[in-house]
């Protein structure tokens, strides 16, 4: 077997990758091979700079990118090497990934590579999670501290996590700069990227799930009346450390959380308003114990089987990948 995946494996698997969620659907990665190594590249150019001002989003979301692209090798019998900002002087330069043979490719691996595709940001309230407690161990068993710690945040703690979500939206309503970059990237049927109107939540459906960042609102009639408000289990990924390589890792982390929780029969939705102003931030930092860095919510729960979804658009893979020559940096 040859040391490195043949283009049209790495090809599939940028592919798989362009499926992570990211801030508004902003996808900010590139990617780069060179016939022997692989490099991710955030994309300055997709930044959202009123929203995330600090990058901290833009590095997560391409955190995410990376932990798909983990899961598409593995199912393709590859381990993924990976060095993080490996150049000081290039700090878009965000990964450099080598590869490594895998003996096998397990059940596991093709169950969370077939999950990338059916897996999509759920805005619509849900129902509890059936089997919930054991599958939550198992799914803090599956993440290494050093990437993200994960708390599962007790049903009382969502008063103050709605009071938090609202103080948000509260300080976000006379900015301008931030809602006209909102409206930009939501409610547009745009081509490729942004989030289209299918995906948003009519005003009596965000009424009923208290968490979620103030989109704009679509009209039509009620969805999911039946389950009322919703009954998510609650999930917090935090850091020790806020450093760009602590991002990324957590955003690996992110993956493999969705992921699985796709495998299980479970729909998600992730939440970072909460994390980008700094009193809502230490709403969360309290509810996790007082210490670390929350970088991402999570709503977790059952939703109704059978209903048609459009996947939200990509960008082509010829604007997220390249192929270049071997020792050539981007």
């Amino acid at each position: 077997m040859s040391a490195v995946p043949s283009s049209d494996t790495i090809e599939r698997c940028v592919r798989l990758a362009g499926r992570a969620p990211s801030l508004h659907n902003s996808q900010p990665w590139h990617w780069v091979f060179d016939g022997s190594v692989l490099r991710l590249y955030s994309v300055a150019g997709r930044l959202l700079p009123v929203t995330d001002d600090s990058g901290r989003q833009l590095l997560l979301s391409c955190g995410v990118a990376l932990g798909h692209l983990r899961a598409a090798l593995a199912a393709s019998g590859w381990h993924a090497l990976v060095a993080y900002f490996p150049d000081p002087a290039h700090r878009r330069h965000v990964a450099t990934i080598d590869f490594v043979p895998s003996p096998i490719v397990t059940d596991a691996d093709l169950d969370q590579v077939s999950a990338i595709e059916r897996r999509h940001t759920d805005r619509l309230p849900f129902a509890p999670p059936e089997g919930w407690t054991d599958f939550a161990i198992v799914l803090r068993a599956l993440i290494d501290p050093a990437d993200a710690i994960v708390t599962v945040l007790p049903a009382q703690a969502r008063p103050e996590l709605a009071r938090a979500s609202r103080m948000t939206a509260a300080l976000r309503r006379h900015d301008s700069s931030y809602q006209a970059e909102l409206r930009w990237w939501a409610g547009h049927e745009l081509d490729s990227e942004g989030i289209p109107p299918g995906a948003l939540v009519s005003a009596e459906e965000r009424g009923r799930v208290a968490l979620g960042r103030d989109l704009p609102v679509i009209a039509g009639p009620p969805r999911r009346a039946e389950l009322g408000n919703d009954r998510a289990a609650l999930l917090v990924l935090s850091t020790a450390a806020d450093s760009p390589a602590d991002l990324v890792r957590c955003g690996e982390a992110l993956s493999t959380v969705l992921l699985e929780c796709t495998v299980a029969g479970y729909a998600t939705c992730p939440l970072t308003h909460m994390t980008e102003l700094p009193r809502s931030r230490f709403v969360l930092r309290e509810l996790i114990g007082g210490s670390g860095h929350p970088q991402v919510l999570i709503r977790v729960g059952q939703a109704p089987t059978g209903a048609e979804r459009t996947p939200t658009p990509r960008r082509p893979l010829t604007e997220i990948f390249e192929v270049t020559t071997p020792g050539r940096t981007h």
